[in-house]
């Protein structure tokens, strides 16, 4: 009753109106990067180069472009930092980070998301996410906007987290006899137990009901006002700058290149590449490229 009280205070203030509402609002990303490197045979200060590198690489500048009913979200283009960046960014881009487009229409209740997997591009299309958003009563000022807090759970693809235990569990030392004792080998790890992969993550996201469209960045969406700022315990995304026009129509742009396919035949595909990324480091497949360990996985038309 608390929530449904504080939720009916914020649509009843005087803010702008949002039929006419219409602007871009540019976010700011930081992630946390947990990447263990131990076991390949990398000097120390190339590690710290590495990880230099990916926490540069996880800092970028998105776009939001939306209207009532309508948003666009893609990654601003930023300067490439030479060949070694560029491989290490290849990966990255294959989980689908970016490169993207993402488009939402609030009023048809779906999303066309724009995605290259390893040279690949598809198009995803399906149902819009059905936030839970609660309701708490905290506010803070972000520039000139106060906002209030809303918190969710994210629920996670099933089939992508039992392919993943399982390469993580494929992983795991494997116990050796000889004509002493049992002993421990390690095995190579593979990629995706390199990297930590919350089940169901809690999202904190703060909004503004001084701009009253219900969209955010990427998925997010459903609340009384845009999000300005959403934070998943690993990422965070900050709104730093917003431009407002209620005079010039925005051209919303609806991605329409790339394979047609529904999250769930995404989900499946890319679970089938970082497998198979997966098996070329532990066989050490990776060390092939001799100008530092590039991997090379493409998807066939």
């Amino acid at each position: 009753m608390r929530n449904l009280f504080f939720f009916f205070t914020l649509i009843s203030l005087p803010f702008l109106s949002a039929q006419e509402l219409q602007g871009k609002a540019i976010y700011k990303s930081k992630s946390k990067i947990e990447i263990s490197l131990e076991g390949r045979n990398i000097p120390a200060a190339q590690k710290q180069i590495i990880m230099e590198r990916m926490k540069k690489m996880s800092e970028k500048s998105f776009e939001l472009s939306f209207s009532q009913e309508e948003s666009s979200y893609k990654e601003q283009e930023q300067l490439k930092t030479g060949a070694a960046a560029g491989r290490m960014r290849m990966v990255f881009a294959g989980m689908g980070s970016s490169g993207s487009a993402y488009y939402k229409n609030i009023q048809e209740k779906i999303y066309l998301n724009q995605n290259e997997l390893f040279g690949k591009v598809f198009l995803i299309q399906d149902e819009l996410p059905q936030w839970e958003w609660k309701m708490h009563p905290e506010t803070k000022k972000i520039g000139n906007y106060t906002c209030y807090k809303a918190t969710a759970t994210r629920v996670r693809d099933t089939v992508l987290i039992k392919r993943f235990e399982q390469m993580q569990a494929d992983a795991k030392p494997k116990k050796e006899k000889d004509s002493t004792e049992t002993k421990k080998r390690p095995r190579r790890q593979g990629l995706l137990s390199r990297i930590g992969v919350d089940e169901n993550p809690e999202i904190t996201a703060w909004f503004t009901p001084e701009i009253p469209v219900s969209h955010g960045p990427y998925d997010y969406w459903g609340l009384p006002g845009l999000i300005l700022e959403i934070n998943d315990g690993r990422s965070s995304l900050l709104c730093s700058e917003i431009r407002l026009n209620q005079d010039t129509e925005y051209k919303i742009k609806r991605p329409s290149k790339g394979k047609k396919v529904t999250q769930q035949e995404y989900n499946t595909i890319m679970a089938d590449k970082m497998e198979e990324m997966s098996e070329q480091f532990k066989a050490g497949d990776g060390r092939r490229g001799r100008a530092g360990n590039g991997i090379s996985i493409r998807i066939q038309n």
